[in-house]
């Protein structure tokens, strides 16, 4: 296939599934949820934070994760006490457990109240033409608060090779514009081009086969790798890809 073709079909399967009937089985649908600004954010980094597994079990777990916080998670996070941490430590999804998720309602509010929430953080410490190390400097940030070691590895750093789907797939719900009422483009300052498509089993897969990627391993080489590739194919809104790649394995089956 030529680079025209592949842009083309690719640009096809884009419009296919970037509009509202993806929210009906996609853990997105859960910030759509809120009209808050910081409930938006709060609610989607969480739900993107257990984001993997069966999308069935992460959808339910997100909104029971919902329900602990009373459905207003930017009010848990910055006026929450001991006595309703207490109450979320039966929660767990895989290895996400009530510890992690008592540390998490903790950083968050740190975060809101020194370094000017999520976007702060994100805005201020972006690079040229990449996330990938702002990532590592926001996971730096969320551990300055006393934590147990096995909560670390619920934030992934692409410093260390991850390729971070989860983190990368928040950035694109907060970034990507909303014109087709599916990301929420909140962030006005960082630009589309600077996100990277999430790389899971199933993104991974389709780019191999349309010739997108050779390296066998999902990490922060591969990544580095398709984000060049898809850059190649629109270097303003790579990650509008991602609906295509994901659609395409997920229920296309290519």
């Amino acid at each position: 296939m030529t680079k025209a073709a592949l842009k083309e079909f690719l640009d096809e399967k884009v419009m296919a599934y970037n509009n509202p009937k993806f929210l009906e089985s996609d853990p997105i649908q859960i910030p759509h949820v809120f009209h808050r600004k910081e409930d938006v954010e709060i609610s989607a980094f969480l739900t993107a934070t257990i984001a993997w597994g069966n999308r069935k079990s992460i959808i339910n777990n997100s909104r029971k994760l919902m329900r602990l916080m009373n459905e207003s998670p930017f009010e848990f996070v910055m006026n929450h006490t001991e006595d309703d941490l207490h109450h979320l430590q039966d929660f767990v999804h895989r290895t996400f457990n009530g510890i992690d998720l008592a540390f998490f309602v903790n950083s968050l509010q740190h975060i809101y109240k020194n370094h000017g929430g999520l976007e702060g953080i994100f805005t201020k410490y972006q690079e040229k033409d990449s996330l990938q190390p702002t990532i590592s400097k926001f996971k730096e940030i969320f551990f300055e608060l006393p934590h147990q070691p096995r909560t670390t590895k619920h934030v992934s750093d692409p410093l260390k090779g991850s390729a971070a789907k989860r983190i990368n797939m928040f950035l694109r719900w907060m970034v990507r514009d909303a014109n087709t009422n599916v990301d929420f483009g909140l962030w006005k300052h960082i630009p589309a081009s600077k996100l990277s498509c999430p790389l899971d089993v199933h993104s991974g897969n389709v780019a191999r086969k349309l010739k997108l990627l050779k390296r066998k391993q999902n990490d922060a080489k591969a990544l580095a790798e398709l984000d060049a590739n898809l850059r190649k194919l629109d270097p303003h809104d790579p990650a509008k890809y991602d609906f295509a790649l994901f659609g395409l394995g997920v229920f296309e089956k290519f």
